[in-house]
């Protein structure tokens, strides 16, 4: 802790940094903005929410009933390249590997326990990480979305520092890297449409619907951001949180098309409308990135790892693969570390069931024979 604020906090933007702040279009009347487009507030934790959260039923279902199959990720795997010249791999909740063109990219790094300020307290893990950090090998980039605690992991960032690389974020985001030991010389920091070249790879910072903030005294002084990276065969979509907004399809015709859009479909809620998507909405925004041609597959993130709404745990997954099965889309739902080829067969297989609280109709209806889902025929 530096004076009364603890290095968890990060620090809030100054000196030429905030200058820049100020000159963007993406800043008015003294903080950042979102898209332009309908919105709803974020509704308070009036009763509703409040009884959802005392609910014992409600409660329980929010984690998994059983250990949750984590891949066992290896060093071999990691080591021979992806055939396709594209390999993801989910590490649970928003992070992801991506082995593109020859490069490795980590997309919003978070190994700690908990996404919170503090190591005691706060939404933890219900899974392991599936490879332990040191283990991962060379990182070209890491990729920041934004600033909250399940994105910006100050545990994880200090652990990267020292292998030197790279570190894109949004603008004002440096300042907590700054604070945190991240040499100027290792931080690309980028407003919405800027790009920056990194190891061959174009890194673009995009619009995305959110917000920011780590510290009791919110500025809303940092930018959030979805992600454009391209290499010189392929092109990937992050969209780190963010509600849906019609501004998809403009990304889609300046930066697609694209080989896989790993897009955020958990953590939603009446509650906060316009700062998640739901299942249903993810797979919209994937059509829009496409111009409507569900073009590349759908990796969804930000589910499965840490409690932080009132839905089921599980049902993330259960509402995408419903939904990217009736529009015909290609949709990803591996366990936590395992790697594949978005260009290859896809992994569906609904591992989430045999360890998710069965909700009452499940456990009052009578027995079922398994799904069964074929590979990826969507193509």
């Amino acid at each position: 802790m530096t004076g009364w604020r603890p290095l968890s906090f990060g620090a809030d933007p100054t000196g030429e940094r905030m200058a820049r702040i100020r000159r963007s279009p993406n800043f008015r009347d003294g903080v950042f903005v979102n898209p332009a487009g309908p919105s709803r507030p974020p509704g308070g934790p009036g009763w509703g929410m409040l009884k959802s959260q005392l609910r014992k039923a409600d409660r329980i279902r929010r984690r998994p009933a059983a250990p949750v199959p984590v891949y066992p990720y290896t060093v071999a795997e990691l080591a021979a390249p992806p055939a396709s010249g594209l390999r993801l791999t989910w590490m649970g909740h928003s992070s992801v590997l991506a082995e593109i063109d020859g490069r490795r990219v980590l997309f919003d790094p978070v190994w700690g326990e908990r996404c919170s300020p503090f190591g005691f307290v706060g939404p933890r893990r219900v899974h392991p990480a599936p490879v332990p950090l040191a283990e991962l090998g060379r990182l070209d980039a890491v990729v920041i979305s934004h600033d909250h605690y399940d994105h910006l992991d100050l545990p994880t960032i200090r652990q990267l520092v020292g292998t030197g690389t790279t570190f894109a974020v949004p603008l004002g985001v440096g300042a907590h890297l700054e604070r945190w030991g991240v040499p100027a010389r290792q931080m690309v920091e980028l407003d919405w449409r800027e790009t920056a070249v990194v190891a061959g790879l174009t890194f673009t910072a995009t619009p995305a619907r959110h917000f920011c903030g780590r510290a009791i005294r919110n500025t809303q002084h940092t930018l959030w951001a979805s992600w454009v990276v391209r290499g010189s065969e392929h092109r990937i979509y992050h969209s780190g949180d963010t509600g849906y907004f019609p501004g998809f399809a403009d990304i889609g015709a300046e930066y697609g098309p694209f080989d896989a859009a790993m897009i955020q479909i958990g953590a939603y809620s009446d509650f906060w409308p316009d700062i998640h998507m739901t299942p249903e909405e993810g797979l919209r925004a994937h059509a829009d990135l496409s111009a409507g041609t569900l073009r590349g597959a759908l990796l969804p993130i930000h589910w499965g790892t840490f409690n932080l709404a009132p839905h089921p745990w599980e049902e993330p997954a259960e509402r995408t693969l419903a939904a990217a099965l009736a529009a015909g889309a290609s949709v990803a739902l591996p366990p936590p570390g395992r790697p594949f080829e978005p260009s290859g067969e896809l992994p569906l297989e609904p591992w989430w069931r045999p360890v998710a609280v069965p909700s009452p109709a499940a456990l009052a209806a009578p027995a079922s024979a398994p799904v069964e889902l074929a590979p990826n025929e969507a193509g």
